[in-house]
């Protein structure tokens, strides 16, 4: 009788690197804050001239750049490093797609020092610092937010003008909730010159979404209404209504509430855009949407990311008639279009 092959033996390379994944965002953040991928991008692709681009020690240099290389940022042939084509294209500062300001937010040191006591979070089953939810009018982290993760949000905001048809410039008035650095409604607003953009949210945070519609050429046609979502008095007679980013921060009750007054703002026929990462029912795939309830119990009090039949039925309990999902590649978020009345 032929002897059955033995399975490997258990491996904890995993574990190993798992516990030292943080090395891998420190790195990251740091060859961005001394501007390593730009220099490259320029041409000083050895040790000693970019070192002197980035005003460091050749040692230093070197070892970031081959950890980097490692970890698959960066090529290296004959002791010269190039850029990888996603480095070109999103870490290389001369780039129109430069993302690199989105590591101020991402990788804050409030966000860290939240996940250094993530075993206390979870059994608390919420964050420990935002008791009271995570947006408030005081929290300044939204203003940064606004600033640093606005190239990020450009390309999902092109992407969702163009899901929900922007360009045949209907006459459009648009409620742009938790507006923040406002792209989605300014997105809407460049396509569509009928559109008229009304953007909620805190006073200081309205402030990057004026600068952004000025940048773009709307402001003519975008509005800005300062409170809180769940406070100040939206108006009615909206036909489309953003929730972008949005109900992730809170629990199902706390968005049913926001939920009636969208319901009750949008005219007959009018319809809901949320944009949010939402996971199959599994709860485990797919991996980033996914993974994005781990952000969500961190750092908001009752947040998650909520899968779409959890979505449609929150709709359906303020009113929405029909509810339909498009995912929005290449990012790793979809789009949740609700009717207010069948159409």
């Amino acid at each position: 009788m032929a002897a059955q092959p033995q399975a490997p033996p258990p491996d904890p390379t995993a574990i190993f690197e798992a516990l030292n994944s943080y090395q891998r965002s420190a790195a990251l953040k740091a060859a961005i804050e001394l501007e390593v991928f730009t220099g490259i991008g320029e041409g000083k692709a050895d040790v000693g001239s970019l070192a002197q681009r980035c005003q460091a020690t050749e040692r230093g240099i070197r070892i970031l750049c081959d950890y980097l290389t490692i970890q698959g940022f960066l090529t290296k042939q004959d002791h010269r490093y190039s850029l990888t084509p996603t480095a070109a294209a999103f870490l290389d500062g001369r780039s129109p797609r430069y993302l690199g300001t989105i590591a101020r937010f991402m990788d804050s040191p409030a966000h860290i020092a939240r996940l250094q006591g993530l075993a206390a979070i979870v059994r608390h089953g919420g964050s420990l610092i935002h008791e009271d939810g995570s947006a408030d009018e005081g929290n300044a982290e939204w203003v940064e937010f606004a600033r640093s993760m606005a190239p990020m949000m450009a390309l999902p905001a092109e992407l969702v003008a163009g899901l929900l048809g922007a360009s045949a410039g209907a006459p459009w008035k648009v409620l742009d909730i938790a507006a923040g650095h406002g792209l989605y409604g300014i997105a809407i607003a460049r396509h569509n010159p009928n559109a008229e953009i009304v953007a909620v949210d805190w006073p200081q945070v309205l402030e990057v979404a004026r600068e952004n519609a000025e940048k773009a050429g709307v402001s003519a046609r975008h509005r800005l209404l300062p409170g809180s979502a769940f406070e100040v008095d939206f108006g009615d007679g909206y036909d489309l209504i953003l929730l972008t980013n949005f109900l992730h921060h809170f629990d199902r009750q706390t968005n049913g509430k926001v939920l009636a007054k969208v319901y009750s703002a949008l005219k007959t026929g009018g319809r809901a855009m949320t944009l949010e990462f939402v996971p199959n029912p599994d709860r485990v795939s797919p991996p980033t949407a996914a993974a994005f309830s781990l952000i969500m119990l961190s750092n908001t009090k009752a947040g998650d990311a909520y899968t779409f039949a959890e979505l449609e039925d929150m709709f359906r309990n303020a009113g929405f008639a029909r509810n339909e999902v498009h995912p929005l590649p290449p990012t790793p978020q979809s789009v949740v279009i609700s009717y207010k009345s069948e159409v």
